[in-house]
């Protein structure tokens, strides 16, 4: 059995902070790369307020949820997929207890019609001062 591999970079979701590619695609799976709510081209991350020394001072997690979700559907779309290919997400939030019922509001808002499989779980921080980020998977 042959494996195809293709790597994606989208052209409109920000840049990876790391050595890794937006999506790779595996035969007729998709794997996103995990995904936060950073803007491209900038440092800024919608919904997140800064000290001088890059500390969150605040942060807004329904503003870091529609952008996280943006960013997930423009590296789909880059990569020939659409929102309705999603059949896995795992979702990591740094603060289960304060954002999870906006977080579960909100997820609800963008997967009406696909309900792909969904795992959400709390970790002590993340590579960027960001509250959420998502891991995602989609079939053709």
């Amino acid at each position: 059995m042959s494996t195809e591999s293709e790597i994606f970079h989208s052209e409109k979701a920000p840049e990876p902070v790391g050595a890794y590619p937006h999506a790779r695609k595996v035969n007729n799976l998709l794997f996103l790369s995990g995904i936060g709510p950073r803007e491209k081209g900038s440092k800024k991350i919608p919904g997140v307020d800064l000290d001088d020394e890059g500390n969150i001072v605040s942060y807004n997690i329904e503003e870091q949820c529609h952008s996280v979700f943006k960013n997930v559907k423009d590296v789909l779309e880059d990569a020939g997929y659409t929102w309705d290919n999603l059949i896995d997400v795992t979702v990591f939030l740094t603060n289960m207890k304060e954002d999870f019922q906006t977080y579960n509001k909100i997820y609800a808002e963008y997967f009406k019609g696909n309900q792909p499989c969904r795992t959400t779980v709390e970790v002590t921080s993340l590579p960027t001062p960001i509250a959420i980020e998502l891991k995602c998977i989609a079939s053709e």
